[in-house]
C-alpha cells in the first residue's frame, strides 16, 4: 500500500528546532520528487521546500531560505525537513507529497496525514 507518513512535529520555543521525517512505503522515495507543504488556520496550503529525484536538486520559499534544510536517505526511504530558528509564523500543519517534478500543489499525487508545528513561547 503506497503511503507517506510524517512524525517530528510539536511543540517548540521560538528560535528552536524541530526535524520533521517523511516516512514513505509502497513505492521507492528517490524515484520521486517529494515536497513539505504547510496549512495555518484560514490560510492556504503552501509550499515550503522541495527535493527532486535523482540529483537531489532542492527548492525552498523565500520564507524558510537560510533556516529550513531539506534532505533524502534513499536508503530509509525518507524525507527529512530540518527546521531551526523556528518562527510563531511557522506554526501550521505541514505535509509531505510525492510528485514526478518539483512543481505546483497540483502535481503531487499522494499526500501523508499531516503533522502539527507550533512555535509558541
Amino acid at each position: 500500500q503506497l503511503q507517506l507518513v510524517e512524525s517530528g512535529g510539536g511543540l517548540v520555543q521560538p528560535g528552536g528546532s524541530l526535524r520533521l521525517s517523511c516516512a514513505a512505503s509502497g513505492f521507492a522515495l528517490g524515484a520521486y520528487a517529494i515536497g513539505w507543504f504547510r496549512q495555518a488556520p484560514g490560510k492556504e496550503r503552501e509550499g515550503v521546500s522541495c527535493i527532486t529525484s535523482g540529483d537531489g536538486h532542492k527548492y525552498y520559499a523565500d520564507s524558510v531560505k537560510g533556516r529550513f534544510t531539506i534532505s533524502r536517505d534513499n536508503a530509509k526511504n525518507t524525507v527529512y525537513l530540518q527546521m531551526n530558528n523556528l518562527k510563531p509564523e511557522d506554526t501550521a500543519v505541514y505535509y509531505c507529497a510525492r510528485a514526478v517534478y518539483c512543481a505546483g500543489l497540483r502535481e503531487y499525487d499522494y499526500w501523508g496525514q499531516g503533522t502539527q508545528v507550533t512555535v509558541s513561547s
